[in-house]
């Protein structure tokens, strides 16, 4: 199974509250909804229904399922809304109990098992796994190598400060750019994969 990062980003790596702004307030983050000016439907629109479209699975961490959870399932009677509602999702919590998981088709990866219950998942199971959001999952992810596949759709604003997906460990990481879309908003939809040294 590929696991496919998909994030909205400011230029200076930020990927904090990008829908609405009270998502996430915390640390003083004062620009929830900064993705709003730069989204175009064909473009940046396009490139979030595609990941979709070609998962098998959904990833979050808890505060993005959370999100997703209390908005997507009153939002049925599209192919969008019924693909997100529909589609099998894990969600990593150490919090979260079984009776937690209202949002349908939701299954709960206990926190202190997510890296070995996601490297079976990625060794086991075929298709893709997408995550969205969730950047503390996603430094743990790229940190252990998980990562197969990240679409990232790069918006020219700088926030100046806020949550990233990148690890802090002072490690290198080459990535190869497969794809690059620029919308009429000025995004960059840019697809990279991690290079594999032999």
């Amino acid at each position: 199974m590929r696991i496919v990062i998909s994030e909205f980003m400011s230029l200076d790596g930020v990927v904090q509250a990008p829908g609405g702004p009270d998502e996430d307030i915390e640390g003083g983050f004062a620009h929830g909804g900064w993705t709003h000016p730069f989204f175009d439907p064909e473009v940046v629109g396009g490139a979030f229904a595609d990941a979709l479209n070609k998962a098998d699975a959904l990833l979050f961490g808890r505060r993005t399922w959370q999100s997703m959870a209390a908005a997507w399932p009153e939002r049925g009677g599209d192919p969008f809304a019924d693909r997100m509602n529909g589609i099998p999702k894990y969600v990593v919590s150490r919090t979260l109990g079984d009776d937690d998981l209202t949002w349908t088709n939701t299954r709960r990866v206990p926190g202190d098992e997510a890296v070995a219950h996601i490297r079976k998942l990625r060794e086991t199971d075929s298709g893709d796994l997408l995550v969205m959001g969730s950047p503390t999952l996603v430094r743990t992810l790229l940190r252990e190598g998980l990562v197969d596949e990240l679409r990232l759709m790069i918006m020219p604003v700088i926030l100046g400060g806020g949550k990233s997906i990148f690890p802090g460990d002072g490690v290198l990481r080459t990535l190869e750019l497969v794809s690059t879309v620029t919308s009429g908003t000025g995004v960059n939809v840019c697809t990279y994969r991690p290079v594999v040294r032999g």
